[in-house]
């Protein structure tokens, strides 16, 4: 697609936040529908054996991997010089970074991208997880936190297996990802016939995963097009609130798709649940909420285990995970092992009387 005209016209750093705003757009009003959510995912999975909404995940998973390998095999995306690939990848950082940041989305009810929905709905809980967790993130991105992150991230990377690149491990070809994400776009398919999911909800999260394709493609195709170079990426939750705050407080004045996504993101999702009626104010006030400590602690772990795993459920599940990365395969399965142990021991274990 030619940006030039749109860039003559508004500007590179414009057409970027308009880029993200329209995937955003797309990414709340498909969640906010379908409930895409990896917490609830795994968590009524494991707990209850309800495959629902793991149905609903599973189709942006596969979806996202299909559409993203079958774009790298004709040509029209090249992920070589992402930071994926380009440089060697913290392994540690992604398996413990992941661990910790599965406790607190279970702590915390709620991953980044589905608190950012919850907050456009009118959630105060998920707006409160938001700020500590937004903090917290910053910094261990760019401030007080970045020794506790480094000590931890230089432990085992990806030089020590020679290749960040699922299929180089496998000695496959590109064709090899196409197969995979064939693959799973059926057993996703087949997970929601077997659940009985509902269509609509499964559309939505199979559009969740076309937002995330999406990404990768505008981004690839932006940076070609503008004289100062920009990263080839997709759609992350964690950075982008990382890098809002940094905005506001004056450590940079570069704008761009992460700024637009949140924008994006948080009106689509509000717009959607004003549509179907389910905007409502929910406080911590109400009956049988957990704590708002659970909540600070749970988003503080978010915080710095999502920078340390470079991503959150999104940014590294589906984003990493649509390009096939080790490490970002690492930190999904981390993240869904802490949020399930974290649930079996804080909320699905028995209560004994004192």
């Amino acid at each position: 697609m030619d940006f030039v005209p749109l860039i003559d016209a508004i500007g590179e750093p414009a057409v970027a936040v308009l880029g993200g705003a329209v995937l955003g757009l797309v990414f709340g009003i498909a969640a906010q529908r379908s409930g895409f959510c990896t917490r609830a995912a795994v968590i009524h999975a494991t707990r209850d054996g309800n495959l629902r909404s793991l149905a609903v995940w599973a189709a942006g998973f596969a979806t996202a991997i299909f559409l993203v390998q079958l774009a790298i095999f004709s040509g029209n995306l090249s992920t070589v010089e992402t930071r994926f690939f380009s440089t060697a990848q913290s392994l540690s950082g992604a398996l413990i970074g992941g661990l910790l940041f599965g406790v607190g989305m279970a702590l915390a009810r709620g991953c980044v991208s589905r608190l950012t929905v919850l907050a456009a709905s009118g959630n105060m809980r998920a707006i409160f997880s938001l700020i500590v967790m937004t903090f917290v993130g910053w910094a261990t991105y760019a401030g007080v936190l970045i020794p506790a992150r480094d000590a931890v991230a230089t432990l085992y990377s990806t030089a020590s297996i020679g290749s960040n690149e699922v299929l180089a491990q496998l000695g496959a070809g590109r064709s090899g990802g196409v197969m995979i994400g064939a693959v799973l776009l059926a057993a996703a398919l087949g997970l929601a016939t077997l659940a009985r999911a509902s269509i609509g909800r499964v559309i939505g999260g199979a559009a969740v995963g076309i937002a995330v394709a999406g990404g990768w493609l505008f981004t690839y195709e932006l940076s070609s097009q503008v004289f100062d170079p920009i990263a080839i990426e997709s759609l992350s939750y964690i950075r982008p609130y990382a890098s809002t705050l940094m905005l506001a407080l004056g450590r940079t004045e570069t704008v761009g798709m992460d700024q637009g996504l949140l924008i994006g993101t948080l009106a689509g999702a509000a717009v959607a649940a004003i549509a179907s009626r389910e905007f409502r104010i929910a406080t911590f006030a109400e009956p049988g909420v957990p704590s708002i400590w659970r909540y600070a602690i749970g988003a503080a772990l978010m915080g710095f285990g999502g920078i340390l795993a470079v991503g959150c459920t999104v940014g590294a599940g589906l984003t990493g995970g649509s390009v096939l990365a080790v490490s970002s395969l690492i930190a999904l399965c981390a993240m869904a092992f802490g949020a399930a142990v974290t649930d079996r021991v804080v909320d699905a274990a028995p209560k004994t009387a004192n």
